[in-house]
């Protein structure tokens, strides 16, 4: 069973007991804030600095990616280079330029 619907299903159990429903939702939305707040500060992250030290991680991130793909263009271009050289370097073989000792 899923988890919104065990908590509808308790809702309306304590509903149906006598509870108020803005109570009981003011409850849950506690209990639901009580639960980000430990589960963050398990993380590291309940300081007040903790919004902009996941702003200059993601900015890291995005440069490290764009890093790692001008990397792989850059070394696309050098073997393509690389394999046109010797693509001329053997037809200039075949064709007689360079005679090669024997």
């Amino acid at each position: 069973m899923s988890e919104p619907l065990v908590l509808a299903q308790l809702i309306a159990q304590a509903q149906n007991q006598g509870a108020d429903l803005a109570t009981l939702r003011g409850l849950v939305e506690q209990a639901g804030e009580l639960a980000a707040q430990r589960a963050l500060a398990r993380l590291g992250l309940d300081d007040p600095q903790a919004g902009h030290d996941m702003g200059e991680l993601r900015e890291l991130l995005a440069a490290w990616r764009d890093a790692r793909r001008t990397l792989w263009r850059a070394f696309l271009s050098w073997a393509g280079r690389v394999a046109a050289a010797g693509l001329l370097a053997g037809v200039a073989i075949k064709v007689g330029f360079v005679d090669l000792p024997k």
